[in-house]
């Protein structure tokens, strides 16, 4: 991370002391995974949540699978009113269940996103009902691994800039604008911002 620290201590120095307040090894630590139906699962499933609750919500989820892979296959399996039980509201059940519906019909295709450019990715997914834009930011950023990403709508990033440049108000535009600077380690400052509220992605 010496570089990441490095390029934020030459290009904004303002960040840069607020990121090494932090320990590197816990803040820049993020890993790319490969089950994506389950990544976009939980990111429906967590949408608007607490961290506890949608912990809370997936755990019932999980058991709902008696033990079966999360596969669209078996998803399908489950009743609306069995989820619904599980603490997912209506719209969110709708969404899983029409994404499982939209893999298995070949209507998105989710195996090949590791090897598509960022606005491929986020393409793809949007096409999925209750997949937004945000949404497939965070999908690239914390199961894609990618490093060079900024979410303009995200609530928690807004205030942190907010707070840490003196803003008021400003326009997404204006933050992505601010962003640049940042390449291409922007998924990193990201982290930093987040962490310096010491929250979670706000979407």
């Amino acid at each position: 991370m010496k570089k990441v620290l490095n390029h934020f201590k030459k290009v904004d120095p303002v960040l840069h002391a607020m990121a090494v307040k932090f320990d590197p090894k816990e803040v820049f630590a993020f890993e790319k995974h490969t089950n994506y139906f389950e990544r976009l699962c939980r990111a429906i499933a967590g949408q608007q949540l607490s961290v506890k609750a949608s912990a809370t919500i997936w755990g019932r989820f999980e058991k709902l699978l008696k033990g079966k892979e999360l596969t669209p296959e078996n998803v399908l399996k489950i009743k609306h009113e069995d989820m619904r039980g599980a603490g997912f509201s209506n719209a969110k059940v709708k969404y899983i269940h029409a994404m499982a519906e939209a893999i298995i019909n070949g209507e998105v295709k989710i195996d090949g996103l590791a090897e598509m450019a960022d606005e491929e990715v986020a393409a793809e997914l949007i096409k999925l009902k209750g997949v937004g834009q945000w949404t497939a930011e965070m999908f690239l950023m914390f199961t894609l691994g990618r490093e060079d990403l900024f979410s303009a709508g995200d609530l928690g990033l807004r205030r942190a800039m907010e707070r840490l440049y003196g803003l008021t108000d400003p326009s997404e535009e204006e933050l992505i604008k601010m962003a640049e600077k940042w390449a291409p380690y922007r998924t990193y400052a990201c982290l930093v911002l987040w962490e310096s509220l010491d929250n979670n992605p706000l979407g």
